[in-house]
């Protein structure tokens, strides 16, 4: 067992790790995901705005003017340095102005081309078609959709090089400080940019990784699932075999008592004159014939376990009128009975009758009773009562506590019975009642608390 302990410890210990780099390694996954699908937010960002602009002309149709260039005629150089464009503006031999203005990271010059078509589409259609927010929001939500990104807010206002609003309203956009930022720089000259407010994309990403998520949280189900089989399997294994270890030292016991105590009946016959003395013969062979009945009786059930193991126990059914059949059994056991019991039989109606085998039924029966006399103080009171598909044996014994009840019809086990220690058993006795009484297709039920007695309720199937 100790081995055991050691190599599940180790096991445990090695799959906690082996989840704990997983965690780590989808935490990383996510991150990924995450900043993939943020460069897609910009992207959609540039695409609306070139789009918007593009088509500004087209959705005013009807409202053209004859449209000059209205930009400076000034030459112009970029160039790109840590994620800054710098812009010079020469007007003749002199540079007029440098801007410097600051990239995402990763920009490359296809980038700054797109930049500069936007930047002379706005230089050109801006003093004429003024920027429409509805529509440009509307582009990066279609965009937004294509890519399967499907935020709960996602809008855009326009500011200029100093964060100054241009276009759109930002104290009416519901908690900004709670959504995520995304800039593009539209107007490369002076500055100009729009800024997009969108929910976190927390549930994009987690909609990526789902089915990697759900298989792993079934893959932790299952090896768990696994290691608690497991371990309750062998605790349940050491338990039955603890159980067994007790059947047989009391088995052995209770076999060795009256053989010991027949063997000296038998003794004392054999070395003293008995026809001397014939009480005194009569009173040896009184014992030896008890010693041996008890003897007889251990081991019938004994085979009654045995036969229920090997599942070839054939009933006998036959038609039996229970009230007779009860009053038999409640007068034996009070002739045998080493203390006072009081008997209780209610038989309704009288002439109940149960297609049953007698000899199993008597036994379970007895064993029922043998228990509540065993099980109670100096005297008890047994009440018997039958009905259709019914029979229930209750006493007034010492009962038995709650974290056993379900464990009493169990092989080999045994409640510890404190003050009535000394009352000795095997532990098959009840599970020999549950097997017969369910190869009658019935069931068998108890309620009991400590100290309040017990009431075991067997139900068999009308016929």
């Amino acid at each position: 067992m100790k081995k055991f302990r050691i190599i599940s410890s180790l096991t445990i210990a090695v799959v906690t790790l082996l989840l704990g780099v997983n965690i780590i390694f989808l935490t990383r996954l996510y991150r990924s995901f995450e900043s993939q699908a943020k460069v897609m937010v910009r992207e959609c960002l540039a695409d609306a705005n070139l789009d918007e602009v593009l088509n500004r002309v087209e959705w005013n149709r009807g409202h053209e003017e004859e449209i000059e260039y209205q930009g400076q005629a000034l030459s112009q150089s970029r160039g790109i340095s840590n994620d800054t464009l710098y812009t010079s503006v020469v007007e003749g031999d002199s540079v007029v102005e440098l801007r410097k203005t600051p990239l995402d990271p990763g920009t490359n010059y296809s980038d700054i081309m797109v930049m500069e078509i936007c930047y002379g589409a706005h230089e050109t259609i801006d003093p004429y078609f003024p920027l429409s927010l509805h529509r440009l929001d509307s582009i990066f939500v279609r965009l937004l959709d294509d890519k399967d990104i499907h935020p709960e807010v996602a809008t855009i206002v326009a500011l200029d090089e100093h964060g100054a609003l241009i276009a759109g309203d930002t104290l009416a956009i519901a908690g900004r400080d709670r959504l995520d930022r995304y800039e593009y720089i539209y107007h490369i000259i002076n500055g100009n940019r729009y800024r997009a407010y969108v929910s976190p994309l927390t549930g994009h990403v987690m909609r990526q990784m789902a089915g990697l998520i759900v298989t792993t949280f079934l893959i932790i189900l299952a090896i768990g699932f696994a290691f608690w089989y497991l371990l309750h399997t062998v605790v349940k294994l050491r338990t039955i075999e603890e159980m067994k270890d007790e059947f047989t030292n009391n088995m052995t016991h209770e076999l060795k008592t009256p053989i010991a105590v027949a063997y000296s009946a038998n003794d004392a016959l054999l070395n003293y004159d008995g026809d001397a003395e014939p009480d005194k013969r009569r009173c040896y062979l009184r014992i030896a014939l008890d010693q041996l009945s008890r003897l007889g009786g251990m081991v019938e059930n004994i085979l009654s376990l045995s036969m229920e193991r090997r599942r070839t126990l054939v009933l006998d059914r036959e038609p039996l009128l229970i009230k007779p059949f009860l009053c038999d059994l409640v007068e034996a056991q009070r002739l045998r009975s080493p203390k006072p019991v009081s008997f209780i039989c209610d038989v309704t109606p009288e002439d109940l009758t149960f297609v049953t085998d007698p000899v199993h039924l008597a036994n379970v029966i007895n064993n029922l009773i043998d228990n509540a006399i065993k099980y109670s103080r100096d005297s008890v009171e047994i009440i018997i009562e039958a009905s259709r598909g019914m029979i229930r044996v209750a006493d007034n014994g010492i009962g038995i506590p709650r974290r056993s009840l379900p464990l009493i019809f169990d092989r080999f086990y045994r409640v510890a019975s404190g003050a009535h220690a000394d009352v000795r058993g095997y532990g098959i006795g009840l599970f020999y009642v549950r097997s017969i009484v369910e190869k009658m297709g019935g069931s068998i039920s108890v309620e009991s608390e400590e100290g309040s007695g017990s009431v075991f309720t067997i139900m068999f199937p009308e016929s």
